[in-house]
């Protein structure tokens, strides 16, 4: 995996020689460097162009310079949250979000809908389930584009 900052965040845009036109563009932000990185070899290995962020600010960063296809965040980590989720909702308001937590219940799930979120993920993950709706929100939402 090659990468490269982006500003003064540890975002990495990281592509694996995927050429410039590349269909869809995910945004990945997870504060569990584990987790992040499993998210994002799948997601390259489909082909995606993939950007990774490890927290809530981080991501409101990246979103200053790009626009993803789709959003798949964590809730709850540093600068996450339900707030969070609005602030990307208003920083991108055509990007679906997909959200992933551990710590799901259906009155989170419910807030989280609520508060712009298209997808809700319970983990562990189902990887073939995210990947398709992923997919689907790519081809639907064809909005991605490369850094600015």
């Amino acid at each position: 995996m090659s990468g490269s900052q982006e500003g003064e965040s540890m975002s990495q845009a990281t592509t694996d020689g995927n050429q410039a036109g590349q269909s869809c563009t995910i945004l990945v932000v997870d504060d569990d460097e584990a987790m992040r990185m499993l998210l994002v070899d799948a997601l390259q290995e489909s082909g995606c162009r993939v950007i990774e962020s490890k927290s809530g600010n981080d991501a409101l960063n990246v979103l200053k310079a790009v626009v993803p296809n789709v959003i798949v965040t964590d809730l709850k980590m540093p600068d996450g949250g339900f707030s969070y989720l609005r602030q990307l909702q208003e920083r991108v308001p055509g990007c679906p979000v997909v959200v992933m937590t551990a710590y799901g219940d259906s009155q989170s799930k419910a807030k989280a809908l609520e508060c712009g979120a298209q997808g809700y993920f319970e983990k562990p993950l189902r990887m073939h389930d995210l990947k398709a709706w992923i997919c689907q929100m790519c081809f639907l939402n064809p909005c991605g584009n490369l850094p600015l």
